[in-house]
């Protein structure tokens, strides 16, 4: 069966070199990474140096052939390197009494030597599973206490917009009940779902991530409900107590909603290949930037399933439609950017806060956020100036030109440039690409005069 590689390998642990050969070949052939160590002392080496997604190791060694007392001294020393990695304990003296020990020291599951196949991965595979999705939440959890603990993305706001959504959101995180994210390509909808689910009553469970519009429809049985023959669970199954984010929902085919759908009303499902029913209790929060109403008017999708999705709809608005957020948002992300670079803090000139406020930023605030942080990038001073920000022109500009006399163009044009550059004469002529003293002769003409006078 064809499997992803992992990106942490797995540690192979034992005295005997053909073991260790027939060990690795067999995880080699499934895709996964092994790497081998011949004792104890060598194990907690690699243990210590480097992360690792799992742990097969052997109970008896030369200096201690059958008690089993060095290997379960190394599951001891593994938990203490490492807490969260799965540890799989195997030995040839099948002993009730040592599977129980080292069990009770932490380890994940016990293999009897010789192994059988199917067995052994089978625990491999479901125990390298649950570690990376253990990972990943904890990386969310981090990330969601690292907002709390400042200014969040979510939590920055002045506008009545958005701090009607933030009271909304306050007040459905306690629930239960299924949430449905609408908005616009980056407004934030997975951040809001992270913070709901940590928020809630299943904040100390797993919160499981599934993008629909990058999962091929060839996958959807097996990696939403789970895969008998590689004794794998599915997003649902992991999510268990917990929460299951589903983004680009509308994406899904309308012959595979229907059995979306009977998860949600029953609770209940079947791994692809298996008759056995497994009862699963997830809380769904799901995003679209489509319409779906619209969308189950033309039959694309079924409305019994928007139902059970939408118990209760959040939107959230686009960043143009709360404009009082613009610049606290581009501040925050300057400040985060430049502690994370080392940088000391930065500031935004005038020009360059007008041009995010007129700017309809149509990526919302992932395109904000996009763009102060390649801003600080190329900056080397203590100033972000309108060139830096590079915001795409708008395409009504051109228009606008052809309407006004060729007076009236020259005029726009010096008030834009005056703009960009602080009213400094010298940088606003040479964006212009004209002289100091030809823009004072034309600043000369315009009538009436500007009350604020241009800096030399």
């Amino acid at each position: 069966m064809n499997r992803p590689s992992l990106h942490a390998p797995i540690l192979v642990v034992d005295d005997h070199p053909d073991v260790r050969l027939a060990l690795c070949m067999m995880l080699r052939s499934e895709g996964l990474e092994p790497i081998e160590a011949a004792s104890p002392g060598a194990a907690s080496e690699l243990a210590a140096r480097q992360a690792l997604s799992c742990a097969v190791i052997d109970l008896n060694y030369t200096a201690d052939t059958t008690s089993g007392h060095e290997g379960l001294e190394l599951v001891s020393r593994l938990r203490e390197l490492a807490p969260t990695m799965p540890v799989v304990v195997m030995t040839a003296w099948g002993s009730v009494e040592l599977a129980v020990e080292a069990m009770r020291r932490g380890a994940a599951d016990f293999i009897e030597k010789p192994w059988k196949g199917p067995r052994l991965l089978n625990i491999v595979w479901s125990q390298v599973h649950l570690y990376s999705v253990r990972e990943e939440n904890r990386r969310l959890r981090a990330e969601t206490l690292l907002n709390r603990e400042g200014p969040g993305g979510l939590c920055v706001t002045e506008s009545s917009a958005m701090r009607r959504v933030l009271e909304l959101t306050e007040r459905v995180a306690c629930s239960h009940a299924n949430v449905l994210l609408l908005g616009e390509n980056g407004t934030g909808k997975s951040m809001l779902a992270r913070d709901i689910h940590m928020r809630s009553p299943r904040a100390m469970h797993p919160l499981i991530r599934i993008d629909m519009g990058s999962l091929p429809e060839s996958r959807f049985m097996d990696d939403m409900f789970g895969e008998e023959s590689g004794a794998r669970p599915g997003r649902f199954e992991l999510a268990h107590k917990g929460s299951l984010l589903i983004e680009e929902v509308s994406t899904i085919p309308v012959f595979q909603q229907a059995k979306l759908l009977r998860v949600l009303e029953e609770g209940e499902l079947e791994r692809h290949g298996s008759g056995q029913t497994r009862c699963v209790d997830v809380r769904v929060i799901s995003t679209t930037n489509a319409d779906l109403e619209a969308a189950s008017r033309a039959n694309r999708f079924r409305l019994d399933l928007l139902y059970r999705l939408n118990a209760i709809q959040v939107r959230l608005p686009a960043l143009r439609e709360r404009a009082e957020d613009i610049i606290p948002l581009a501040r925050h992300f300057l400040l985060r950017e430049c502690l994370r670079l080392g940088r000391e803090a930065a500031r935004l000139a005038p020009s360059a806060e007008r041009a995010m406020r007129s700017y309809p930023w149509p990526g919302n605030i992932r395109e904000l956020e996009h763009v102060v942080e390649r801003a600080v990038l190329i900056t080397s001073g203590g100033e972000i100036d309108i060139d830096a920000l590079a915001l795409r022109p708008r395409e009504e500009a051109p228009l606008v030109l052809d309407f006004l006399t060729l007076p009236e163009a020259e005029d726009l044009l010096i008030t834009q440039a005056l703009e960009r550059h602080d009213n400094n004469l010298q940088r606003a002529a040479d964006a212009l690409g004209i002289s100091r003293q030809s823009l004072y002769r034309r600043l000369g003409k315009r009538r009436p005069k500007d009350p604020a006078e241009p800096v030399g």
